[in-house]
């Protein structure tokens, strides 16, 4: 279980520098755009280049923000329960978001497969689409493994409880 967390947790602090990395490029990229549409030659791809690389930020930060549990969770319900319902409410919404992100990651991942057999391009400078498409698949694979991981971690607790 530790080897799974730590490797888990590796993947995704490599993704979240690369995340910040792409995030950097959006705000010079953006700030390039602005200072060159004053002077009226605004720079080409902009629009095209934010989209995929908005793509890769949201994809690679999931798992990130799901270790450090920074995604909102309404649990004013499940708080009245038991804290062994709590647990087994836990182990339920793991294991649903884990087969679900494993079951986007396949379908990005054989939609970009699709995409690189037909070579498609952007308009506007001409990028193949299916590396940004790969890295969402990427980014939602690990985000799975994450959900794996917790996944466990509510079952080893909730057999330690029984004890």
């Amino acid at each position: 279980m530790e080897f799974l967390e730590k490797i888990s947790h590796a993947l995704n602090q490599a993704l979240a520098w690369i995340a910040g990395s792409f995030l950097l490029a959006m705000i010079l990229l953006t700030c390039a755009n602005i200072f060159m549409r004053r002077v009226w030659t605004p720079l080409l791809g902009t629009f095209e280049l934010m989209g995929y690389f908005g793509a890769i930020v949201t994809a690679f930060a999931l798992g990130y923000t799901q270790i450090k549990k920074g995604h909102i969770a309404v649990d004013i319900l499940v708080l009245r329960f038991s804290e062994k319902t709590q647990t087994f409410l836990n182990v339920i919404n793991n294991f649903i978001c884990m087969i679900f992100f494993a079951l986007v990651a396949w379908q990005i991942t054989r939609y970009a497969t699709t995409l690189w057999k037909t070579g498609e391009v952007t308009e506007t400078l001409k990028i193949v689409y299916y590396p940004f498409t790969y890295g969402v698949a990427l980014g939602c694979a690990i985000f799975s493994l994450i959900f794996l991981t917790d996944f466990l971690k509510c079952i080893i607790q909730q057999k330690g409880s029984k004890v």
